[in-house]
């Protein structure tokens, strides 16, 4: 999973142009991008949509947060159609997703689909209490797949004029990312990039996604489709960390019972291991 990119749930023509991209995912989004009045047309066009086959990316489907009285309605749309995941927007703790992981099990029961198929992904830090939240995901649910984090409805949140300046996030919501990077790594799922608004800075956009991935984000949110080759592009490994990685790899297996190398005149242990096999493997 490299790059999920939003799709509106009430538009057929930019879900056909986005499904002939190489994102990893499609999000068909009930949320923002629907107006209150065509929710539930939006419903039965994400249903059709998720229904016409996948040969290309995973499709999930954002719905409306937990405490809009629509998140019920929007998974009865569209979990007969058996979507690869559910985005949940503005939760504040795991105990969100063991709310949604429920009902889940249910849905996919009326539905006859596999247990525990639908995979949740969450938007962890739209707002000030939800920072408070993000260590809280550990365990929460076996579907949990990642956090992403978001700064728009953060701001809104904060009362706050903007969330950042020529390219630079202010230092609330460098704080909300960092935080959420940790609480991925903590509950051991995806870490997600929010998305690059500057639709043709490309080259601000592969900047942001290169420092993203030295960080230790492995994904990134995309609003647009022209962003999705550079965002694939970016978290590519370089040739040089891939034969950085198969030596760390070799070392180890070489040495199964040591806890600590020297490699290169540089001390490596597991943690180094365990970042060779997320370079050369995904994990």
């Amino acid at each position: 999973m490299r790059s999920m990119l939003f799709v509106p749930g009430d538009s057929p023509r930019k879900f056909d142009k986005a499904s002939r991209s190489k994102a990893s995912a499609l999000i068909l989004d009930l949320e923002d991008s629907v107006v209150l009045d065509k929710k539930e047309e939006a419903r039965g066009l994400t249903r059709a949509m998720l229904s016409g086959g996948r040969n290309g990316p995973q499709l999930y489907v954002r719905v409306n947060a937990l405490d809009t009285d629509m998140t019920l309605r929007d998974l009865a749309a569209v979990l007969p159609a058996a979507p690869d995941g559910i985005v949940l927007p503005k939760t504040g703790s795991g105990d969100d997703v063991r709310r949604l992981a429920f009902w889940l099990d249910a849905f996919e029961a009326a539905a006859g689909s596999e247990p525990g198929s639908t995979r949740i992904v969450v938007v962890a830090t739209e707002t000030a209490a939800s920072i408070f939240g993000l260590g809280t995901y550990k365990d929460s649910s076996p579907r949990l797949e990642g956090l992403m984090w978001g700064a728009e409805d953060l701001a809104a949140s904060l009362g706050a004029t903007e969330n950042g300046q020529a390219g630079v996030f202010h230092s609330p919501y460098r704080l909300a990312r960092d935080l959420c990077l940790m609480g991925a790594a903590a509950a051991d799922v995806t870490a997600i990039d929010t998305v690059y608004t500057d639709i043709e800075n490309l080259a601000g956009l592969e900047l942001e996604t290169r420092i993203a991935k030295r960080d230790g984000f492995s994904a990134k949110a995309l609003i647009h489709p022209k962003h999705v080759d550079v965002v694939n592009a970016a978290f590519e490994a370089s040739a040089e960390e891939r034969v950085w990685a198969g030596k760390v790899i070799a070392a180890f297996a070489a040495n199964p019972n040591l806890g600590t190398l020297r490699l290169d005149g540089k001390m490596i242990d597991k943690p180094h291991l365990r970042a060779a096999r997320k370079i050369l493997f995904g994990g």
